[in-house]
């Protein structure tokens, strides 16, 4: 008798992930390694930066009152009494119409209050002169209007991108606490695979799944173990996903989570004892897509359809996976655009059609990748995006707005928005 599934809204299925993610341990890394983690501790101005007050420009530091009476037909001379390179200090402070040559970064002698950019000057041997007034404070970058020594600057859970690092840099931070990286295991099921290296035969294609996983993983940084290929046969399968289990932090199945005859998947999850979380969701492709808890490990059973196994991935193991390094924007960056071809036919479901966005004179458009059924593989090569087709009673035209579901982006959003 063939299983009745109730499908639940994709909102839901990512809450029931969500909510049974354990967070992992942490570790303490060199700042030289730390791109693309998960920062463990908040991070803290250690001082003010600036730390002193400097010149954000190659020019003359000066006092802004010496220049009031400048102009056009009244140009102001200035005595030039030395050179303030960047990491050094002037000698002593200036006076009346006296000014340091000054480079980018160097520190504001004493009693100037403004810089003059060398491109405002009319230059002549140990002088210069000015044909504009300058106010207190102009040209001048100030002590700590980037940052207040114990301003909370990144939050814990936030991704290490280039720019973290180098705000790390600036405050001291040779070494960094980390949130650990999970390990994933994959196991790609049915009877049908080959090894990619093999000639095809009857009836048989070559696991494109297994490879394609290892690269998801691989782009967020995750390490994995390789369970290779397992055909359709209860005990082999139960007693692979059981090693599985014990060696990785999260298991990621592909194919036998259907409701054929060799879909073996739920009888392996019962005999384990995991709770499945859902078996059904309503969305195309992967509505077959299931989720299931043992202990403090999750199993992700995704479609054996090239596309829902990589829509699945997408959606629900990539979040979970950043979730359990306690990261506060693990979802799928979203961006609106108009769609860019007919989709007329009515779909009770979720559509995530894998596509191309791009900015044209018109704004951004968003045009499906190629193939689009559940089991197309071409399409998924093409695609940089999601488009995201709500379900109902109507289909859509060219130029709808459509919400943007953008892949490979370096860092998520906070908030499951869909």
């Amino acid at each position: 008798m063939v299983e009745m599934r109730k499908p639940i809204q994709v909102r839901e299925a990512v809450r029931l992930v969500m909510e049974n993610v354990h967070v992992n341990r942490t570790e303490t890394i060199p700042l030289e390694r730390t791109y693309g983690r998960i920062l463990a501790e908040p991070i803290v101005a250690k001082h003010d930066v600036p730390s002193f007050d400097r010149s954000p420009y190659d020019g003359f530091a000066v006092r802004a009152e010496d220049t009031a009476a400048a102009s056009g037909d009244n140009r102001i001379l200035f005595t030039v009494i030395g050179e303030i390179g960047a990491g050094h200090v002037a000698d002593r402070g200036i006076g009346h119409r006296e000014a340091y040559r000054i480079m980018t970064g160097a520190p504001i002698p004493d009693n100037a209050d403004a810089v003059v950019m060398l491109e405002q000057t009319a230059e002549a041997e140990n002088s210069f002169t000015v044909r504009k007034r300058f106010f207190q404070g102009e040209n001048i970058s100030f002590k700590g209007e980037d940052a207040k020594q114990g301003e909370l600057l990144i939050e814990s859970g936030a991704f290490i991108h280039p720019g973290t690092i180098a705000l790390l840099a600036t405050f001291g931070y040779a070494k960094v606490k980390v949130a650990k990286r999970p390990v994933a295991g994959i196991l790609s099921t049915g009877t049908e695979l080959l090894e990619v290296s093999d000639e095809l035969a009857p009836g048989k294609i070559r696991n494109s799944n297994g490879p394609m996983i290892a690269a998801q993983l691989t782009r967020m940084g995750i390490g994995y173990t390789s369970y290779g290929m397992q055909e359709d046969n209860l005990d082999a399968c139960t007693e692979i996903v059981k090693k599985a289990l014990a060696e990785t932090d999260l298991l990621i199945t592909t194919g036998g989570v259907s409701v054929g005859d060799y879909d073996y998947l739920p009888a392996i999850y019962e005999r384990l004892g995991a709770k499945v979380l859902f078996n059904k969701v309503a969305m195309r492709p992967g509505s077959v897509t299931t989720v299931a808890v043992l202990g403090d490990k999750l199993l992700f059973g995704l479609s054996g359809n090239p596309s829902a196994c990589f829509t699945g991935f997408e959606l629900f193991t990539r979040p979970a996976i950043l979730a359990m390094q306690g990261a506060i924007s693990p979802y799928m960056p979203r961006m609106q655009g108009k769609l860019g071809e007919d989709f007329t036919k009515p779909n009770p479901f979720t559509r995530f059609i894998r596509a191309f966005w791009e900015m044209t004179p018109e704004g951004i458009i968003a045009v499906p990748a190629g193939f689009n059924k559940s089991n197309a593989v071409s399409s998924i090569a093409r695609g940089n995006c999601l488009i995201v087709l709500p379900s109902g009673t109507r289909g859509y035209t060219a130029g709808t707005d459509v919400d943007i579901l953008l892949l490979g982006a370096e860092q998520g959003v906070g908030k499951w928005v869909l």
